[in-house]
């Protein structure tokens, strides 16, 4: 299961915005933006990827149990589809801490 990037795309585009007018770039008065929050973007990207990561756990369990109907090439692909999306959430979540670490730590 693959991970929706235009939300993500959206989002980049919406942080991008906030921080020219925060650096004083933008002129004139600019109305929020009307897409969705930071929040429902994390939270929805991290059910995905619990989704694939039980979908890929009941097709083992099915594969275990002999299901005709699940083979071996399916379940090891789909395993590592949700290994993969993990290893993103964990790279995305590393560079959310770091930029909050970041933050933290710059002088006013």
């Amino acid at each position: 299961m693959a991970i929706d990037t235009q939300k993500l795309d959206q989002m980049l585009t919406e942080l991008r915005s906030a921080s020219s007018l925060a650096g004083g770039k933008a002129a004139g008065n600019v109305a929020p933006a009307d897409g969705p929050d930071f929040a429902s973007v994390l939270k929805g990207t991290i059910d995905q990827v619990a989704a694939a990561q039980q979908e890929a756990s009941k097709m083992a369990e099915g594969f275990a149990a002999g299901q005709g109907d699940v083979n071996l090439q399916d379940v090891m692909v789909n395993l590592q589809k949700a290994n993969v999306s993990f290893q993103q959430m964990v790279q995305v979540r590393n560079k959310l801490v770091s930029a909050y670490q970041d933050i933290m730590n710059m002088q006013v």
